[in-house]
């Protein structure tokens, strides 16, 4: 058989699937559109069969798609597999986490894996949530810290994290029936569910009074008075005051989660270090009420 399926394309055709469309998958590749349906086009061409269809404004996978997906990620699982064990000392593993989780769990984090003498590079990456859960299917995330994750296999919830609501100091709460204006990332985002959840459950009307894609984002906007959020934070920055007019939030967890295949001893020494960390109660003595 002279036939080849090439690891890049079935890289592609993966990311496809997991992103949910060519132009994501091709952001997260860091390849063009074209050059992604190039890929899946050469399978076609190796298989002789068609792999994806057109699907109202989009496309799908056709069972011969399916069937190659599946075991290209049985291909793509030993390749990098046989990849991380020829590397030997040069092995790198890459920690994922939100940025509300990196400035509190990060340095704690960072240092325990220092601790380990195994020759493993550490490298880290701050994403948001959605992007991480694609890192670890797509292998180029091996552990991550993510938000209410006990939907994926292989997760150890390590604790709570704890969320306060902050405003600028200029902010008043609204009178009924004025909404409360929440600023928030936008979705899908565990603490925006959580913050819009929090004032539901009591009865408190919201909307969304701005977004971003980023905690220096929503922040600015903090700061400026647009609204409130919902964070978890070690320390205000300036021009930013703790909220406490408003219904006080339930934590959301924290959950290790590793990749296939990652070995479980890097999963032990995280989920050991950040649970140490965060069954230590915050410092609240700096968090201002607003009057």
């Amino acid at each position: 058989m002279d036939r080849t399926l090439d690891i890049g394309p079935l890289r592609s055709l993966v990311a496809v699937s997991d992103c949910g469309g060519f132009q994501r998958a091709a952001e997260r590749l860091h390849l063009s559109q074209a050059g992604v349906s190039q890929h899946v086009r050469r399978l076609e061409a190796a298989t002789g069969l068609q792999l994806v269809e057109r699907h109202g404004r989009g496309s799908r996978f056709t069972a011969d798609g399916e069937r190659l997906l599946a075991a290209a990620r049985r291909i793509l699982a030993a390749h990098d597999e046989a990849l991380r064990d020829l590397a030997g000392a040069r092995l790198e593993v890459t920690i994922g986490s939100t940025e509300h989780a990196a400035a509190r769990l990060l340095p704690t984090l960072s240092a325990a894996f220092e601790d380990v003498d195994s020759g493993t590079t550490f490298r880290y990456r701050i994403d948001r949530g959605s992007r991480l859960r694609e890192g670890l299917a797509s292998g180029q995330v091996d552990l991550a810290l993510l938000l209410n994750a006990a939907d994926r296999p292989g997760a150890v919830p390590v604790g709570e994290l704890e969320l306060t609501w902050y405003a600028a100091e200029t902010w008043r709460l609204p009178t009924p029936p004025d909404p409360v204006m929440v600023v928030a990332f936008d979705n899908p985002c565990e603490l925006r569910n959580r913050a819009l959840q929090a004032l539901a459950d009591h009865g408190i009307p919201a909307a969304i009074g701005a977004e971003a894609t980023q905690l220096a984002g929503v922040q600015a906007a903090v700061s400026s008075g647009l609204g409130v959020a919902l964070m978890a934070l070690e320390e205000p920055p300036a021009g930013m005051v703790a909220v406490h007019d408003l219904p006080a939030p339930e934590p959301l967890m924290v959950y290790v989660c590793p990749r296939d295949g990652l070995a479980p001893e890097v999963t032990r020494i995280a989920a050991d270090a950040l649970s140490a960390v965060l069954r230590r109660p915050r410092d609240t003595r700096r968090l201002a009420p607003v009057s």
